[in-house]
């Protein structure tokens, strides 16, 4: 177990080398960093000047070695277009797109896990059939358009809950946090519902075809020949191994989340690290664009590395193999 964990950490470090000369490239192709900080009239002394203070006249091995040693401290430059670090801006912009992933996550995995036991114990019921329907749409449908129509319906034509920000939010130490106010929670309502509906219905469909799998399997045929409960042989045995595969699933679309909240920040005006990204992209602020290509990619390595070894802990037979190749 301990060398199968080892041996993720190096495949997950190796990656993040790979990112990290994937960001260093941007800051060496994607344009000149000086004429971003300084105007077209500046003379060339001043610009030779900025170019050393930046040490971009070094060689590039030079460059690169000190960029991931700074990146490794999490010091990533300061922003072009804030003329403030890139760090404390990711710092100051995290909590709102954590926060948003997390609740989202939370009620695709809820609402997710509750449709697919239902669809597949009670396939041919009108409801189930209704979940199915929404499932599709859910897959179908891009996640901007789901934000536009959730803002025409709830802002624009019932003006129950408000079409942008993030509303009234309470700092706790570093922290800020919109859930202790109502303000805050209305207003995270229709992003996470947008971000979550893919989320939900792939974790639908996935607990749906595992737990119609499970239920034809011997053990669940042996208990039922035991006497065992509908309610024991269905959330006793079938859920539980239903969920083993969703725990996997679960873990590596919270990243996905993370890292697609872009669309749906930019359609509410979400202040968080998605739409900070998008500003970025728009001014060619390259320090800010790689470190959130670094932060991402570190937070999915992470949560891999997490499911990996979760999945060898909660899967027996997975946890026998990994000792037999050892």
């Amino acid at each position: 177990m301990l060398a199968f964990t080892l041996r993720r950490a190096l495949q997950a470090i190796g990656v993040m080398i790979a990112v990290g000369i994937i960001a260093f490239s941007m800051f060496r192709f994607a344009g000149d960093p000086v004429n971003q900080i300084v105007g077209i009239d500046t003379p060339a002394a001043e610009r030779e000047q900025v170019r050393k203070s930046l040490g971009l006249d070094d060689p590039v091995p030079v460059q690169f070695v000190r960029y991931f040693a700074n990146a490794v401290q999490f010091k990533f430059g300061i922003s072009y277009q804030f003329r403030q670090p890139v760090a404390s801006l990711l710092m100051e912009r995290m909590p709102a797109t954590l926060e948003l992933a997390t609740v989202a996550t939370i009620l695709a995995m809820v609402f997710g896990i509750l449709m697919g036991v239902y669809t597949a114990l009670r396939r041919e019921t009108l409801l189930a059939k209704t979940f199915q329907a929404v499932s599709l749409i859910g897959i179908s449908l891009p996640t901007f358009l789901i934000g536009i129509l959730l803002i025409y319906l709830f802002a624009v034509t019932l003006g129950w809950l408000p079409s942008f920000g993030r509303g009234e939010v309470v700092k706790i130490g570093w922290w800020s946090t919109g859930l202790l106010t109502v303000s805050g929670l209305k207003a995270i309502i229709m992003p996470a519902i947008t971000l979550g509906l893919f989320q939900m219905t792939l974790i639908m469909r996935l607990v749906r075809a595992e737990m119609l799998e499970v239920l034809r399997t011997d053990y669940i045929r042996f208990a039922r020949a035991r006497g065992l409960t509908t309610r024991a042989i269905h959330f006793g045995h079938a859920l539980k191994n239903t969920l083993v595969p969703v725990i996997t699933v679960a873990g590596l679309q919270f990243g996905s989340v993370i890292a697609f909240a872009i669309i749906t920040e930019t359609v509410f005006q979400w202040p968080g690290m998605g739409l900070m990204f998008v500003q970025a992209v728009q001014s060619v602020d390259i320090p800010i664009m790689a470190a959130y290509l670094l932060m991402v990619s570190l937070i999915f390595v992470t949560i891999n590395l997490v499911v990996d070894i979760l999945y060898t802990i909660v899967d027996p037979r997975l946890r026998s193999t990994v000792s037999r190749a050892h």
